[in-house]
């Protein structure tokens, strides 16, 4: 006896609609698969070394915009200072590292300058401009020119790069086809698997990561439960702050300290959570892995248009997930 399908489900067009959505993964995953095997059988160790800088550069890319993920994609605060915040860690954690010669007082000392620096903007400045993203936007705006502003002033517009650590300097041996591969740079990749890893667990298994969800979707079922509704989202706009600054120390060592730096981590913090989902710690990861990869691959292979690869990948989502990768569904 023949399977005959219901009614119902012919009128939704079953087949058809698994169609559209086997779509962007042929679109998208076809031509990187063809592209694969291609740059494989071409050049095998630069194939793989441009995936292991696209990876790192990827981590980097995930440990500013982890923090961007926290205020914009889960708290709905947009703060377009997030690039100023990244910078001004960077320039803290290099003087720190540069006066006492440990790397890891600049680190601690990019974040703790920077998630201190968020939890004034939030305190004093978007605490009173709830819901209202217009105007979240232009002040944020302007916070980041004038922090941009202050800190050419004082360091001068001269490119400032920190030396990373003695026990990460040199490369290390004995990858195969590799040969060698800078140990500084797959320690970024270790990094942000770690911050990954605690971000998630943070907003998943824990009561503060349950306040925090709880508060951003309804307040004040929240706070009639007796928390300090404001108190939680100060705390997590401080971490998300300090994630910047922290992304300012680690990148100064392979991208340097320079005028327009904040501008360029902003706008990949962007693209990281429209690809990836909003408040999607997953997603951003996802979404850092790809715009990673695809500026490494473009420089590499086709550098007269790497730029266009991000901008193509924004069209794809959008196109096919106009919530992102990860993002849920109204």
């Amino acid at each position: 006896m023949s399977a005959v399908l219901p009614t119902n489900d012919l009128q939704r067009g079953w087949a058809p609609g698994w169609q559209r959505r086997a779509i962007p993964w042929v679109l998208i995953g076809g031509p990187i698969l063809v592209f694969s095997i291609w740059a494989l059988f071409d050049n095998a160790k630069l194939f793989l070394i441009t995936l292991l800088n696209g990876l790192t550069l990827g981590s980097l890319y995930f440990i500013v915009a982890s923090g961007f993920t926290l205020v914009f994609g889960l708290m709905r605060n947009v703060n377009l200072a997030h690039g100023s915040l990244y910078l001004l860690g960077g320039y803290i954690g290099f003087i720190v590292a540069e006066k006492t010669g440990y790397w890891v007082l600049g680190i601690a000392a990019g974040f703790l300058v920077a998630a201190v620096a968020g939890i004034l903007l939030q305190v004093l400045v978007l605490r009173h401009m709830q819901g209202q993203d217009l105007r979240q936007t232009m002040v944020t705006i302007g916070f980041s020119v004038v922090i941009a502003d202050l800190l050419i002033w004082i360091f001068t517009a001269q490119v400032h790069q920190m030396e990373a650590p003695a026990w990460l300097q040199g490369p290390i041996r004995g990858i195969p086809l590799i040969n060698a591969y800078s140990a500084y740079r797959l320690s970024l990749l270790a990094m942000g698997i770690v911050i990954g890893v605690g971000l998630w667990l943070l907003l998943n298994r824990t009561r503060v990561g349950m306040m925090i969800r709880a508060g951003v979707d309804d307040r004040a079922m929240l706070a009639a439960a007796g928390v300090n509704v404001n108190l939680v989202f100060a705390i997590t706009f401080a971490l998300g702050a300090g994630l910047a600054g922290l992304g300012g120390v680690i990148g100064a060592v392979e991208l340097s300290m320079v005028p327009g730096e904040d501008t360029r981590l902003l706008l990949a913090s962007l693209i990281v959570v429209i690809v990836g989902g909003m408040g999607s710690v997953v997603g951003a990861a996802i979404g850092a892995a790809i715009l990673g990869l695809a500026e490494t691959y473009g420089l590499a292979y086709a550098p007269t248009y790497s730029v266009v690869f991000t901008f193509l990948i924004l069209v794809l989502v959008l196109a096919f997930r106009p919530r992102g990768i990860m993002g849920k569904a109204a």
